[in-house]
């Protein structure tokens, strides 16, 4: 192959990609990897390894940015019909870790399938909508919150709450676009709302075993009063939430300076590579820091969603627009959790905390958004 065929096939391949995305992408790749040795203090095994992580993603992305969204829309039933079961398959023989049944043993290895229906979720509902697209009506509605239902309980019985929030979110997402009503959206918050505010109302009678909490499991207790006050169990369930928020506040206007960070240096943060890594960015570069790493973040919410403007049909449009979105709840519900305004769930910092599974659905989502960008030319057929 001579210099000129190489070049010409590189320039097809990375055509596929979304410039302005790849370059807030790439922004994030060495926010987290310059993080990740930070947090690690210098460990070169686990930051290569999150090297790796970040290189299986961006192939990925790669991968699936080639694929057009009509072929993505027939996937979407076979992968949401076999990530419902693989959650069936949890729930009757799933290995279980930390008091909670995750994971699914293969033989030659372990899967979490509730990752799965991160994508999975939107996938399925962008395709039912798109089906009827001619007449939406309220009883499509309903089905789709049955498509929602199964997967999200079969989630939270795990228990995962982290996971089950960003499931539902995506789903949510899409009956959102696909035009649910306000009628019945406003309703829901407000109900939530009061929800939240009772606990504040009870909060001491629940955190003392006074009152029982409807539906609520030992452990949302503990996660609740620790919301609500963590130095009830300062040195136990609170101690992540008061480490992590002397750590951002400690950082100041400008930082401490890379890798200078007392309360992660010193191992005073906990889970300081993986949940809790946003409070070593905060700590060692301070509210500037902070301000640009979410600018980036918003910046990839715009991109994400003019993308799913400009998309040609309608599943294109309800694919974007709600994975676009999920990303930003992601980076929200983990700097509520690590500021204290959000309970611990488990929801790690998109491209910022280390994890391979986490990466690759962040790889999976972002490619789609490329295809349906690369593809946005294409006519339904």
């Amino acid at each position: 192959m001579t210099r000129i065929d190489i070049k010409r096939w590189l320039s097809s391949h990375w055509a596929v990609l979304d410039r302005p995305l790849l370059w807030m992408l790439a922004g994030l790749t060495l926010m987290g990897l310059l993080n990740m040795w930070s947090a690690t203090s210098g460990n070169p095994s686990k930051f290569f390894d999150q090297v790796r992580n970040f290189a299986i993603a961006f192939f990925v992305m790669w991968m699936v940015a080639h694929v057009p969204p009509q072929t993505l829309m027939r996937f979407a039933v076979p992968v949401y019909i076999v990530g419902v079961l693989l959650l069936f398959g949890v729930m009757l023989a799933g290995d279980v870790s930390k008091g909670a049944r995750r994971w699914l043993n293969l033989g030659v290895t372990r899967i979490q399938p509730s990752e799965m229906l991160k994508i999975a979720m939107p996938l399925m509902l962008a395709w039912y909508f798109a089906r009827h697209e001619s007449l939406v009506r309220i009883r499509d509605f309903v089905v789709a919150a049955l498509l929602l239902a199964v997967p999200l309980g079969l989630i939270a019985k795990q228990p995962d709450l982290g996971t089950a929030l960003l499931v539902g979110a995506a789903g949510l997402y899409v009956l959102y676009f696909a035009g649910l009503s306000f009628k019945i959206i406003i309703p829901a918050l407000v109900l939530g709302v009061v929800g939240a505010g009772s606990l504040f109302v009870f909060e001491e009678r629940i955190c003392l075993d006074e009152v029982n909490w409807p539906l609520m499991h030992d452990y949302q207790k503990q996660r609740v009063c620790t919301l609500l006050d963590p130095t009830l169990d300062p040195l136990g369930k609170g101690f992540h939430t008061i480490q992590s928020t002397i750590a951002v506040g400690s950082g100041g206007l400008i930082g401490k300076g890379f890798m200078n960070g007392t309360q992660a240096q010193l191992e005073f943060l906990p889970e300081r590579s993986t949940d809790f890594a946003y409070a070593v960015f905060a700590e060692e570069w301070g509210l500037l820091g902070s301000l640009l790493l979410l600018g980036l973040y918003t910046a990839m919410l715009f991109r994400g969603l003019l993308i799913a403007t400009h998309a040609p049909t309608l599943f294109a449009r309800l694919l974007a627009g709600s994975l676009t979105l999920i990303i930003f709840t992601y980076a929200a519900v983990n700097m509520g959790m690590v500021i204290g305004i959000l309970p611990v769930v488990g929801v790690p910092m998109p491209f910022i905390s280390y994890g391979g599974t986490a990466l690759l659905t962040l790889g999976v989502a972002c490619g789609m958004l490329m295809s349906v960008q690369r593809h946005r030319s294409l006519v339904q057929s």
